[in-house]
């Protein structure tokens, strides 16, 4: 497994994985699939950047989509991380996290924030930041709907 950016190739596996996963709604897999789409419309905005692991057969088995948190110094947020079912605990998704590390090293980054959902359907991923570095640094109650709490997550790097 290696990583490597999105090309447009990627899409339609991408959209398969999502779905695949069984851990986004619809409208999830929507906006999703928005910010794919304008890193592969526009090359050159700076706001999204996606990254994918692939496999031997160079076959996208999971994405990463980040970017600069604006008004802000050397903060990045990571928007999307996904991992397709088949290649899950297996280090991909760590691999992706490790890979986002070095990129915002590499541009002056201090660090990363990650919000995920309270509800006992996303505990897995709140395991997973935990795992992976990441501190629990805010909770809002209610956010996304009522009982469903935004949870950020937030890693420093050094």
């Amino acid at each position: 497994m290696k990583t490597r950016p999105l090309f447009e190739k990627d899409r339609a596996t991408l959209l398969s994985m999502l779905i695949k996963t069984r851990a986004f709604t619809s409208a999830e897999i929507d906006v999703a699939m928005e910010l794919i789409d304008i890193v592969l419309k526009d090359r050159v905005q700076k706001d999204y950047q996606v990254e994918c692991m692939v496999n031997d057969q160079d076959l996208a088995i999971g994405y990463i989509c980040y970017g600069p948190t604006p008004m802000t110094q050397g903060t990045f947020d990571l928007y999307w991380i996904a991992v397709d079912p088949d290649y899950q605990e297996q280090g991909a998704g760590s691999r992706l996290l490790s890979s986002l590390e070095e990129v915002v090293k590499a541009r002056g980054g201090r660090m990363i924030l990650a919000d995920t959902s309270s509800i006992p359907h996303f505990e897995k991923t709140q395991k997973f930041y935990l795992k992976n570095g990441f501190q629990e640094v805010a909770k809002i109650p209610d956010y996304y709907h009522p009982g469903n709490d935004r949870m950020t997550f937030c890693k420093r790097l050094n």
